[in-house]
């Protein structure tokens, strides 16, 4: 059997198969894809789902004269494969290899990065409209998921697109899930463009009579396919995307090549904003993604032959602490309702789902929603909490200010995915909460450092009347973890910090920590004690307010300070504690800060990364020895084989 993948090294390549070769095509790239991201992990499921269109796409179009916009992006390997990264795919999501998502500066056929959801139409309206200002040619494609349908961007951009014609094509992926299964008025509608009984029993008397008609009706079979089209895009006609002023056309199969490019011409032949609804399968070709596409989204190593994982997971994850403890406080106090927006698994609220349905609302990817909503549970006398990815919280940052703080509102807002998370990269990394939410008056904002006080920090959090935030990072939880009943929890008194090492006179080095920097510290601080420099250490706990008490102690007993914390170092903990001493009139003379600079951090993995930004023991180490004049002893007291 001929191999056509190992002759495509680019769009030329693929345009010179005929389109009898491309079926086996997608089943060599399915292959490939398997072989790759069971040894790199990465988005598995979306992308099985979208061989077949993207080759279809790619196939007809000329990109990058013709562009093609990705909605997230993470359902765009086979687009990086069939655009000349195969060679490369090795290297996906890894130090210095090529993203997990579009990014402009990889390639060319990457019209506009991604990695947040419902932003491609938006796009695509605007290079129609530079298109249409600079006489300049090609077809424009968006690729959007009905999970990002759910967005309000989305629906904000099909208002634009069809209230001034932009002549766009809108191709929407629709497997019924984005990373869970979707929720929502938009995902039963879809549901009901592709199950409509009515119009399937038409479609099927139609195909009926036609081949009964005497002599012509075996003729005109192959006209079949075009009536029924007809019939379902007249009895039902796209309702919802008809009043949005586009042209639908679909449910399309989305795993036939040649009916995806003959509904592509079609849709080159119709002037203004078209809708193509494709029908795909999350998972498509590989069993155990079929069967449970929501664990195959996003996925570490994993053994191809059964889909189980390489690593083995011994200690429990934030997420899953975040997501047992509020389902242990949620049992004795029956106003406690968790909200997600399409994160369920992600944030640990599926836990929490399973045991309080009634109290559980997933809003789909709609982080502005889910804020304000959250508003208005607690204005009717419940404790909402709201779990969100950090990166993903930037879509709410008016309606933390606007509905939550402004208002004083009784919320709680668990910020999972804090700081570098690895792989995923840029669109991902959550590393400038502490920069947006410490100017917002009302906000209390506390970090985690490890299991025992993110139980302690939710129950803090919940029980504080007013708008709490809680952070913590991405993976395997620090510390041990020992579930507390909920008796055995106690608030944290507000804006207190803790001197894990105590703050004296004259000390060498304090180091002031923040969240999942506090045990790297603590670490760098014993080995410096341990060779007689006398360090204290201070978790901070708290951003917002800062204990200015034990913070000013610090800086008034000590030679040397370091910051530390897992964020962007513009606006966040290090800003708060020099603003803190400027106000104050206290002097500070030598200071380290260690955070992120004016950059954003790529993918890679998360230690390895943690390491290069020396957010790990040893870079606290080597930045403490720098300040005490001693960086030659880095070597002595950390050997390199402690890496």
């Amino acid at each position: 059997m001929e191999n056509y993948l190992s002759k495509i090294n680019g769009i030329d390549d693929l345009k010179r198969l005929k389109s009898s070769q491309l079926k086996e095509l997608a089943a060599e790239i399915r292959e490939f894809l398997l072989e790759n991201i069971s040894k790199t992990g990465g988005h598995l499921a979306s992308n099985l789902g979208t061989v077949e269109l993207t080759i279809a796409l790619h196939h007809y179009l000329n990109s990058p004269t013709d562009k093609i916009i990705w909605d997230v992006g993470h359902q765009a390997y086979t687009h990086k494969i069939l655009t000349g990264r195969k060679e490369c795919f090795s290297s996906l999501r890894q130090k210095d290899g090529i993203s997990g998502y579009p990014k402009c500066t990889e390639s060319p056929h990457d019209i506009i990065g991604a990695g947040h959801s419902s932003t491609s139409i938006s796009a695509a309206v605007g290079l129609s409209l530079a298109r249409e200002n600079l006489d300049q040619m090609g077809d424009i494609y968006a690729v959007i998921g009905d999970g990002a349908l759910t967005g309000g961007m989305a629906f904000e951009a099909l208002n634009h697109a069809g209230h001034i014609g932009a002549d766009i094509n809108v191709i929407l992926n629709d497997n019924e899930m984005s990373i869970a299964n979707n929720v929502g008025a938009i995902s039963n509608y879809l549901s009901t463009l592709r199950n409509d009984p009515t119009v399937k029993r038409v479609q099927e008397d139609i195909e009926f009579l036609i081949n009964k008609i005497p002599r012509i009706g075996k003729t005109v079979s192959n006209t079949v396919d075009r009536v029924k089209n007809a019939l379902k895009y007249s009895f039902i006609q796209g309702v919802l995307f008809e009043e949005f002023g586009f042209n639908y056309l679909g449910p399309i199969d989305g795993h036939n090549i040649i009916e995806l490019m003959k509904h592509f011409k079609q849709a080159e032949a119709i002037k203004g904003p078209v809708l193509l609804h494709v029908v795909t399968k999350k998972g498509k070709g590989y069993l155990p993604a079929e069967k449970n596409p929501d664990k195959f989204h996003g996925v570490g190593a994993f053994n191809i032959k059964d889909g189980s994982s390489k690593k083995s997971k011994l200690k429990p994850s934030y997420s899953q602490i975040f997501g047992e403890t509020l389902s242990r406080m949620a049992a004795a106090d029956k106003k406690i309702a968790g909200v997600t927006a399409a994160m369920a698994a992600g944030t640990g609220l599926d836990i929490f789902a399973e045991a309080y349905p009634e109290r559980y609302y997933d809003v789909g990817i709609a982080e502005q929603h889910a804020i304000t909503m959250s508003t208005g549970l607690a204005r009717g006398g419940m404790k909402p909490v709201a779990a969100i990815y950090s990166t993903f919280l930037q879509r709410g940052y008016d309606q933390v200010i606007h509905d939550a703080a402004l208002q004083n509102i009784d919320l709680t807002i668990a910020v999972d995915r804090a700081g570098i998370v690895g792989n995923d990269g840029e669109t991902h990394q959550g590393l400038f909460d502490y920069s947006f939410l410490r100017p917002v008056p009302n906000l209390v904002m506390m970090a985690v450092k490890d299991a025992e006080q993110l139980q302690q920090m939710l129950y803090t959090a919940v029980n504080y009347e007013g708008p709490a935030v809680l952070r913590y990072p991405r993976g395997t939880a620090a510390g041990e973890y020992t579930p507390r009943k909920v008796e055995e929890l106690q608030q944290i008194e507000i804006g207190k910090a803790e001197e894990l090492i105590e703050i004296k006179e004259d000390m060498d080095l304090t180091i002031l920590a923040v969240g999942s920097t506090v045990i790297p510290a603590q670490k760098a601080a014993e080995i410096l004690n341990n060779n007689g420099y006398q360090t204290a250490v201070v978790d901070a706990r708290f951003i917002k307010p800062l204990d200015e008490e034990i913070i000013l102690k610090a800086l008034k007993n000590s030679k040397n300070i370091i910051t530390a914390e897992e964020q962007v170092l513009a606006g966040g903990f290090s800003s708060a504690v020099l603003e803190l001493a400027a106000d104050r009139g206290v002097a500070v003379k030598n200071i380290k800060r260690i955070g992120i600079g004016d950059e954003f951090v790529t993918h890679g993995g998360m230690e390895e990364m943690k390491k290069e930004y020396q957010l790990d023991a040893r870079g606290i180490l080597e930045n403490a020895l720098s300040l005490l004049s001693k960086a030659e002893e880095v070597k002595k007291l950390w050997p390199e084989k402690k890496d």
